[in-house]
């Protein structure tokens, strides 16, 4: 099952259901929530506040948070659990390798391999 087949979460209630009831667990650019769910595949929300910057900046966070997930985790970790991703501030002044090593790391720390 790949990113684009993998439904996302995209309601207020998803996400707030995920912060109130999930485990966080975060680093310097990342914070990542996991709560099981009761299907047999991932959903994935990703949050990225406007204090990190203008638009563009807030998009392409968003898009190197998406494409890392697709490219290294999708696939390779524990089903049935919705997943929300919340950039820091410090994200808008690394390059995709480190958002990359910071999300291997959540992964890792999480046991979700």
């Amino acid at each position: 099952m790949n990113f684009k087949e993998t439904q996302g979460l995209r309601k207020d209630a998803d996400f707030r259901k995920v912060y109130r009831h999930g485990k966080s667990i975060a680093n310097r650019l990342l914070v990542m929530y996991t709560l099981p769910n009761k299907s047999d595949n991932n959903r994935v929300g990703i949050s990225v506040s406007k204090k990190v910057g203008k638009a563009n900046i807030r998009n392409k966070a968003r898009r190197r948070i998406k494409e890392s997930y697709r490219l290294n985790i999708d696939g390779n970790i524990k089903t049935g659990y919705d997943i929300v991703f919340i950039a820091r501030v410090a994200i808008k002044d690394v390059e995709y390798v480190d958002i990359e090593k910071a999300m291997k790391h959540l992964i890792r720390k999480s046991n979700l391999y």
